[in-house]
């Protein structure tokens, strides 16, 4: 295994970033101890898409300042409700700037005020056959705020962009979003002082 400091910067960032947190609930706690070892093992190639079935990938989670609303976007090929991200590209220059390059494309909102770079959650998933060579993403997620009233638009990876308000979230959402969402949102609230609005 090759030292972090001759990581590539992004691994090496990230890395950094994931042993700074101490997430709130023991659960993310134990997973984010999974995902350093992960990134560790895997060096480079834990964030290539074409490093092999399973690599990291970063989510943005779009909320009004107040907490109130989340704004989602239907998956195509997911065929479900769920935040906005995707793969880490070989010009972002970290996992959180390729969250927030993500929300932007996928949200169509181009006023988002990123959280920082220190993640809010960790999530390792399967996918199914519909996501090609990709079998499992260890997916972190990021938060951005925007204003309820920035219309989102559609972009090619998604059918539909809508804001939800938190305590309703649409049906057809992965069973355990409405757990994750709950977990970010304790996470914010621990974190910082929200300002209405």
């Amino acid at each position: 295994m090759i030292p972090t400091s001759q990581l590539p910067a992004p691994a090496r960032e990230i890395l950094e970033q994931l042993r700074a947190w101490s997430p709130l609930a023991p659960a993310q706690a134990g997973l984010k101890g999974e995902y350093e070892e992960f990134v560790r093992d895997a060096q480079g190639a834990a964030l290539d898409r074409d490093g092999g079935p399973e690599h990291l990938t970063g989510s943005c989670f779009v909320l009004t300042r107040d907490l109130s609303q989340v704004l989602l976007c239907f998956h195509r090929k997911g065929q479900f409700w769920v935040q906005l991200g995707g793969h880490v590209e070989p010009a972002d220059v970290s996992v959180a700037a390729a969250a927030y390059r993500e929300a932007r494309e996928e949200g169509g909102i181009a006023d988002l005020r990123p959280f920082g770079a220190t993640p809010v959650d960790v999530h390792r998933h399967a996918l199914g056959s519909r996501f090609g060579t990709c079998r499992v993403h260890w997916d972190v997620g990021f938060v951005a705020f925007a204003d309820a009233e920035a219309v989102p638009v559609v972009s090619a990876e998604s059918e539909a962009v809508a804001w939800f308000a938190v305590d309703r979230l649409p049906a057809d959402v992965p069973e355990d979003f409405p757990l994750r969402l709950r977990t970010i949102l304790d996470e914010l609230a621990h974190r910082t002082p929200v300002e209405p609005g």
